[in-house]
């Protein structure tokens, strides 16, 4: 196939050039998918920021919904110091730690949240736990809704708890602990406001896996290889003229 442009003769094969058209088409739509999840996470980030703003949600008195993540909660019961748990593997500063969770039974109610109580470094052995006990009566909180932490690569037995009382476990399960504990877990943790009482280290942060800029950026990028391939693929099918 020949066909003219300012001058040049470009020669193509039929198969070439649905090569080209199905690898162009490819590099483009990418591109535009790209896009769509960079709007999405800008609407996601507008989303938590508002659930960051709006009132206090009462956890005894409403269902909580995904789209609740990072609302400020406040909930009434108590603690069950007797049970703590600590998500290992976390890492702040450089250091290795855990997450203090701890049970909270709400008033009235044979159900718990699990309290993210804050950060602690781990020992220079860890056989040796860190002491997170304390003893408190009934009392109202506040904090904000999250997920579970999350881990990178999910491996089978990493939800199983260890032995004995502080439990440490790498994935949070509310089915597993529930069965541990003997009473129902929501599938969400509360993080602790930082001025509350009974706390560890609390930096509490509003994040999304990939940000819009970073989207924005991958497109670019299959935008720019679109764009590559076009001027190869002109180049080389242009001939000298007759």
């Amino acid at each position: 196939m020949k066909f003219s442009l300012l001058g040049k003769q470009l020669r193509f094969s039929v198969l070439g050039l649905t090569v080209y058209l199905l690898l162009l088409g490819l590099l483009c739509s990418l591109g535009v998918w790209q896009l769509g999840r960079a709007e999405q996470k800008r609407q996601l980030l507008e989303q938590q920021q508002a659930a960051s703003m709006a009132p206090a949600l009462s956890l005894n008195n409403h269902a909580i919904t995904d789209a609740d993540r990072y609302r400020k909660v406040t909930v009434l019961g108590q603690y069950d110091p007797a049970h703590q748990i600590l998500v290992d593997n976390q890492v702040m500063d450089g250091k290795s730690g855990y997450w203090v969770m701890t049970p909270f039974l709400l008033a009235q109610q044979h159900k718990a949240v699990l309290i993210n109580r804050g950060w602690v470094a781990l020992g220079r052995d860890r056989k040796q736990l860190p002491e997170v006990g304390f003893m408190a009566g009934q009392l109202e909180i506040t904090g904000r809704i999250n997920r579970f932490p999350a881990v990178g690569i999910k491996l089978d037995g990493m939800a199983q708890p260890s032995d004995g009382w502080p439990r440490v476990v790498q994935l949070l399960d509310n089915n597993i602990l529930g069965a541990k504990l003997g009473y129902e877990i929501y599938d969400f943790q509360v993080e602790l406001d930082p001025a509350a009482d009974y706390g560890f280290r609390r930096e509490w942060k509003t994040t999304v896996a990939i940000p819009p800029e970073k989207h924005q950026a991958y497109a670019v990028q299959w935008f720019g290889l679109a764009l590559a391939l076009s001027f190869l693929f002109i180049w080389i099918s242009i001939q000298k003229p007759q």
